[in-house]
């Protein structure tokens, strides 16, 4: 992944390519289509086939929960973040006399389950908004009060790709609102950055971006402090301690924290491809892939800067450095059409360019996206 011939060796998709869109879609490795085709073999044992396929669920579990720092009973999966997302507030089965705390920053699937609630028990939603691209911890403290029961917000945002400073804003919410629980959406940072948020309440990720694998997925980890907190009451079985005892008409015993977040049969593909994905970055190491990458982004940022274009955040490589850096352009439709023609792909939405720097990102990579904008330009 770091180098010219791992590189090629292990994602041969991108010969011809400079794919810089991996905040959308990764490209998974080799050896994540090898773990797919395994659970296609497995699968076509039929019922024998389940005797792999658990396993590898907890595999799976044991890997994930390396990666974000937490123990084996503290990480569980589900098909999607938004899924998980709308279990918490299952758990949370907030009130009009609660306080929900979200940012501009963040993408729709943290921000929408508290607005989409019945009205006679939607919570009162309060939005933190950014200043010229970064959240400032003082307009988060005119937010929070004794009425504060939730605080969402992304490590890394998919907009802009902002990193939040998590302990400053941590030791802020336990002071001004400590009933509140702080729930940290990872997509944009898990196997890319080293995660710092482990004392947040509940973290959340997708599977298909930085990771490296594959639609079907969602993570979730809850520490053990939280667990009894956050415990979904949503029907189903896998999750149900004794969904198969004589007394399971009577009562639903409920798996504390985030194992009650996987309510039914677990999305087997997507956990093959997940744990064969992040082993695949334990071997490389997420601290050597942002060796490789961060000066990547600095790179790209201070070309972009010297093109009299302006980032909607600025990245600090030495303190918060993230994979992503965003900017808008009057012409950003004809941008994206120069840089796809070129065979450089980014993404563009809304009059936004969003560039994603991961470990199979190379210096030349860039020098083509510089080059791109400067011909266009």
């Amino acid at each position: 992944m770091l180098t010219e011939s791992s590189r090629a060796a292990d994602f041969p998709s991108l010969k011809g390519i400079h794919y810089l869109n991996t905040a959308a879609e990764s490209i998974p490795p080799l050896c994540v289509n090898e773990a797919l085709a395994e659970y296609m073999h497995h699968k076509s044992l039929g019922m024998r086939g389940r005797d792999f396929h658990f396993p590898r669920v907890e595999d799976c579990r044991e890997i994930t929960a390396r990666h974000l720092g937490l123990s084996t009973d503290e990480v569980s999966f589900c098909s999607c973040s938004s899924e998980a997302y709308n279990l918490l507030a299952n758990a949370l089965q907030l009130t009009p006399k609660d306080e929900v705390i979200v940012t501009d920053l963040d993408f729709p699937a943290g921000a929408t389950p508290w607005l989409t609630a019945p009205e006679s028990s939607r919570p009162v939603t309060r939005l933190w908004k950014n200043r010229d691209g970064a959240l400032d911890l003082t307009d988060l403290a005119a937010l929070l009060n004794d009425r504060t029961a939730l605080v969402q917000v992304s490590l890394v945002s998919f907009y802009n790709g902002h990193r939040i400073p998590f302990a400053p804003l941590r030791d802020m919410i336990r002071k001004l609102a400590p009933q509140a629980v702080i729930s940290v959406d990872v997509t944009q940072a898990l196997g890319r950055v080293a995660l710092d948020c482990q004392d947040a309440d509940i973290m959340i990720s997708s599977t298909h971006k930085w990771t490296l694998g594959i639609h079907g997925g969602g993570v979730i980890g809850i520490p053990k402090k939280s667990a009894a907190r956050l415990t979904t009451t949503a029907g189903g079985w896998y999750h149900i301690a004794n969904a198969f005892d004589a007394d399971r008409f009577e009562s639903a015993r409920i798996k504390p924290g985030a194992l009650s977040f996987s309510v039914g049969m677990p999305s087997f593909a997507p956990l093959y491809a997940l744990d064969a994905s992040l082993r695949y970055l334990e071997r490389v190491g997420v601290a050597a892939i942002a060796d490789h990458a961060d000066p990547l982004v600095q790179k790209a940022a201070e070309g972009l800067t010297r093109l009299g274009i302006g980032l909607m955040s600025v990245p600090d490589q030495s303190a918060l450095p993230t994979g992503i850096i965003a900017f808008q352009h009057p012409e950003t439709a004809r941008l994206h059409a120069a840089l796809e023609a070129a065979g450089v792909h980014i993404m563009h939405h809304a009059g936004r360019i969003r560039i994603a720097v991961h470990g199979y990102t190379t210096a030349e990579d860039i020098e083509k996206l510089l080059a791109t904008l400067r011909g266009a330009l």
